[in-house]
């Protein structure tokens, strides 16, 4: 192991990583994403199944990441497995992308949109300012102490999953239902197949995105080869059950023509549950449940900054941790990062950024389960793969189509994001001319290799 990593306290048990990865999932995707989805898609089946296959998207993922977290507890996700796996270079692209939009987007895009809901409510009230205001907060609370931001996370991500269950409740219950079907018909098959919903199933893949955030903070989980893949399993599990039965009632309480288009979806639906002044009142909970998204990307983000400041001497800074072990610079950099985007940047200019890079980003993850069995056969695997090698297979044919669609559709934002890997590029080039990184990941890649080869591999569901 690199000499300048320190020991770190584990203070993330399974409940509390297993809040991170359900607060990281259910973020603005779930209460915006299907007005753009009816648009071309009118079909109740259609839609439903689309929420589906997102779902089983992400949790082919989360099994997938399992293995490499597991075998690999350290902190920094795909920029520590990939520099690994493949070659420094490879993960510090990943890392690159993680530290300037991968996270700090997310967070500017969460915070917009709990400043709108929350303008919505209180119309006198500035968007922007709102959204800066709790960015800030919770920058704070999370670069002070790991037991009081646990418990921070804790309690906001409890918030909103009681608000999500209130209104699946009480959609059944209080609201009258839509004249829509949500039976199979022959139509349908050609819907699946078409261009809409390729594109219509990025928006709800963002939406389930955040399945993989345990693992940033592996170094601080709590026997990370049990807990690590617990986590991104039941996370995933649970938000995906929870999506499904909250986009069914949407549709079954809203007329699908007032959804068309529309970024306020929680708060349209509320007012035909609830009426004006319920819709208010779940407008002031739905921006309390976005803290939440905001609160576990702000804790995860930095942990990637951090290791690359461990691993390459030119971002040393990154790395330097205050009294509580907190990467308190790395949290200022996302802090700065946010704020910029948040002034500059628009809702929908933060999200269609992001689709190519993190979409390519996992992809490249996930082969590297293949990758990483066939280089280190001896290495230790505390949890292994389910269903492989189905599983991971399954994610990486969506993730290609995926990948063609947005190159064909959005070929602005693909070439965006070719433009801030070109420039990461440059970056770890000027490092290495410099002979300023990487001797660490050299020195773990030989580690890795020969890591407990006399342990026994066992499956996850033995343990």
């Amino acid at each position: 192991m690199s000499s300048n990593q320190q020991p770190q306290s584990k203070a993330i048990g399974l409940f509390t990583a297993t809040c991170i990865v359900v607060a990281n999932m259910i973020g603005t995707g779930v209460f915006t994403s299907l007005g753009f989805q009816v648009v071309d898609i009118k079909s109740g089946f259609t839609l439903l199944f689309l929420w589906l296959v997102g779902g089983v998207f992400a949790l082919c993922g989360a099994l997938s990441y399992g293995e490499l977290g597991a075998a690999m507890p350290h902190s920094g996700g795909e920029y520590y497995y990939l520099s690994r796996i493949y070659h420094p270079v490879v993960g510090f692209l990943s890392g690159w992308v993680s530290v300037t939009v991968g996270f700090a987007a997310p967070i500017a895009a969460a915070a917009m949109a709990l400043g709108a809901y929350f303008k919505g409510v209180f119309p006198i009230a500035s968007s922007t300012a709102i959204a800066l205001a709790v960015v800030m907060f919770v920058s704070l609370i999370h670069s002070k102490s790991k037991t009081f931001g646990s418990y921070f996370q804790q309690i906001f991500t409890i918030l909103k999953v009681l608000l999500i269950v209130i209104l699946i409740v009480c959609g059944f219950s209080l609201a009258q239902p839509q004249q829509l079907g949500f039976l199979p018909s022959i139509g349908d098959v050609n819907l699946i197949f078409s261009s809409p919903f390729a594109i219509s199933l990025v928006y709800v893949t963002y939406s389930y995105s955040g399945w993989n955030a345990a693992v940033y903070l592996a170094s601080e989980v709590e026997e990370p080869e049990k807990n690590l893949p617990r986590s991104l399993i039941f996370g995933t599990l649970i938000v995906m059950g929870l999506y499904l039965l909250l986009n069914f009632i949407f549709l079954y309480t809203t007329p699908i023509n007032k959804l068309v288009g529309e970024l306020e979806i929680g708060y349209i639906a509320a007012n035909q549950i609830f009426g004006a002044l319920g819709a208010k009142i779940m407008g002031i909970l739905i921006s309390l449940g976005l803290v939440s998204s905001i609160s576990s990307m702000v804790l995860a983000g930095p942990r990637v900054t951090q290791a690359i400041g461990e691993d390459i001497p030119l971002f040393k800074l990154l790395a330097k941790k205050n009294s509580s072990g907190i990467p308190y610079l790395a949290i200022l950099l996302q802090l700065f990062i946010v704020t910029v985007l948040i002034l500059t940047s628009s809702f929908e200019a933060v999200i269609t950024y992001l689709g190519f890079t993190l979409t390519l980003s996992s992809f490249i993850t996930v082969l590297g389960v293949f990758v990483y069995r066939y280089r280190y056969p001896e290495a230790s695997r505390p949890y292994q793969t389910w269903g492989y090698p189905i599983t991971p297979l399954i994610f990486l044919g969506i993730s290609a189509w995926m990948l063609v669609f947005i190159l064909i559709d959005k070929p602005q934002e693909s070439l965006t994001g070719m433009g801030t890997l070109l420039v990461g590029l440059i970056v770890y080039f000027v490092a290495s001319k410099n002979k300023m990184g990487w001797s660490s990941v050299k020195e773990e890649a030989n580690y890795v290799s020969a890591y407990s080869s006399d342990q026994k591999s066992t499956r996850f569901n033995e343990e």
